[in-house]
């Protein structure tokens, strides 16, 4: 391995979350729903029918296009038809883009787990339908229609990636990048997000491309990761025995976790492009394009860079806040709410709030337990108006009743108790009534007056305040027999 690079690019199919198709009115999104049940004349390309264009696809996409940077979102674009014969394309052809694409160029910057950065090139990004699905049953290849014509970006990276780990990580970039910006889900077993990987080696030094071979439809990040890395040690050890690697497209066994020769890898001519003759050209004006593009948001690392310069948190705290764009407004809402240190609300998020997200399965913004509620529960803890155990408890009262904090507070009776006279009280009644603890503290086993706090706290129902609890102990415990 150490005498040789790793080349690899990616091409990505996003499949966008438009309410229908590109070209006709059927539902897009049909996982789950029977086959064959959301399609119509124009998706199943019967004779006599024409496409019209879904403007939804368009602004999508030219969002996408602008988030990864794009060298110019062409004025002009246009469709065209790339001509092969599968079982499940109806019409023999795909309604595509091919030399006039709606954007050309762009990056993503890739921060790789270790510290370092791979700065990812993208040739161009350009619009199309997808084709339906082929399921094998019982000896039969069954044909499903409900994905033919569902909108899609196809992105095809330049040869940039140097390891299956880096290929990861930008599939795992990607995908936040769809989710933030509200695009596209990108679950991979969903068909969401798909990804053919051309992989090829070279000896290092060696700045010419060798043959590359191409892997289809990997369905997963890991997937992804554990392909290239076979192919790679195939290459290798072709190589090594004096073979010639031949252009192939490769297909992934899951299951056995081997790769497959399918055919030999198609060229452009293969496919025989030109202009769509029934579809008019985009013609994306100023105006237009200014409109998509004051929905751009901030960017997930110029969030997160931010958030470590505005808010000083580690970058380990920033890194998870602003993993999903609904938690990173959350932080930023409890933050406005909130007269301390934005440190303090990023610990309450990632250690409680992220395990409720979690453990219910939703985003941040789906939540009854509002910013400004969390905020407040800090503030009743801080104040030592509740204890920090109540706090955490009032997480989920709030969240299983959207009250607020204050009022659950004075309903339920769970103020903190801080009178000196009677946490003394029930202070002197432990001591008297558990004589073989005090002689086990005074013989210097001082780690013992946790257990005399926690029984003033059970008998308070956590509601005692545990400093001066504490506090009131080692006093009284300091005392002469």
């Amino acid at each position: 391995m150490s005498e040789f690079e790793v080349v690899i690019g990616l091409e990505t199919h996003i499949q966008l979350n438009t309410q229908s198709k590109i070209f006709c009115g059927c539902k897009a999104d049909s996982w789950g729903d029977p086959p064959n049940t959301n399609i119509c004349p124009v998706c199943t390309g019967l004779p006599g029918v024409l496409p019209v264009l879904n403007r939804s696809v368009v602004e999508k996409a030219v969002l996408l296009a602008a988030a990864m940077h794009a060298v110019s979102i062409q004025p002009i674009s246009y469709f065209a038809r790339k001509n092969y014969f599968y079982p499940d394309l109806p019409k023999g052809y795909q309604i595509s883009q091919y030399d006039e694409p709606l954007a050309r160029g762009g990056k993503l910057d890739l921060p790789m787990p270790d510290g370092s950065s791979r700065l990812v090139t993208i040739t161009k990004l350009h619009i199309e339908e997808d084709a339906g699905k082929t399921v094998y049953q019982n000896g039969k290849r069954l044909i499903d229609f409900n994905r033919c014509g569902v909108p899609l970006v196809e992105m095809v990276t330049g040869p940039d990636l140097r390891s299956a780990d880096e290929a990861a990580q930008y599939l795992i970039r990607l995908r936040q990048l769809l989710r933030w910006l509200g695009i596209s889900e990108g679950d991979m077993e969903k068909g969401q997000l798909r990804c053919d990987a051309n992989v090829s080696i070279r000896p290092i030094g060696a700045e010419k491309l060798s043959t590359k071979t191409e892997i289809k439809n990997l369905n997963s990040i890991e997937n992804v990761r554990t392909a290239i890395q076979a192919e790679v040690e195939r290459q290798i050890r072709e190589v090594d025995s004096g073979k010639t690697i031949g252009a192939w497209t490769l297909t992934w066994d899951e299951d056995s976790g081997t790769l497959a020769k399918m055919r030999t890898k198609e060229t452009e001519a293969d496919y025989r492009y030109f202009r769509e003759p029934d579809l008019l050209p985009i013609r994306l004006d100023e105006k237009w394009c200014e409109e998509i593009l004051a929905h751009l948001p901030e960017l997930p690392l110029e969030r997160r860079a931010r958030f470590v310069d505005q808010y000083a948190l580690p970058l380990y705290d920033a890194e998870i806040l602003t993993d999903e764009r609904s938690l990173s407004d959350y932080f930023e809402q409890a933050v406005s709410f909130y007269d301390g240190e934005a440190k303090v609300v990023s610990n309450w998020l990632m250690n409680d709030v992220l395990r409720m997200i979690r453990e219910r399965g939703v985003r941040a913004e789906s939540l009854r337990l509002r910013p400004k509620h969390l905020a407040e529960i800090i503030h009743m803890v801080e104040e030592k108006v509740i204890t920090t155990s109540t706090g955490k408890a009032m997480l989920e009262k709030v969240e299983e009743s959207g009250r607020n904090p204050s009022e659950i507070v004075e309903e339920e009776g769970l103020a903190q108790v801080s009178d000196d006279e009677t946490l003394r009280s029930l202070a002197s009644e432990i001591l008297s009534a558990n004589p073989e603890q005090v002689t086990t503290y005074k013989d210097g086993k001082t780690t013992i007056i946790g257990w005399f706090v926690g029984q003033v706290m059970q008998k308070t129902q956590g509601k005692a305040n545990p400093q001066m609890v504490k506090a009131i102990f080692e006093e009284l415990l300091s005392k002469d027999d």
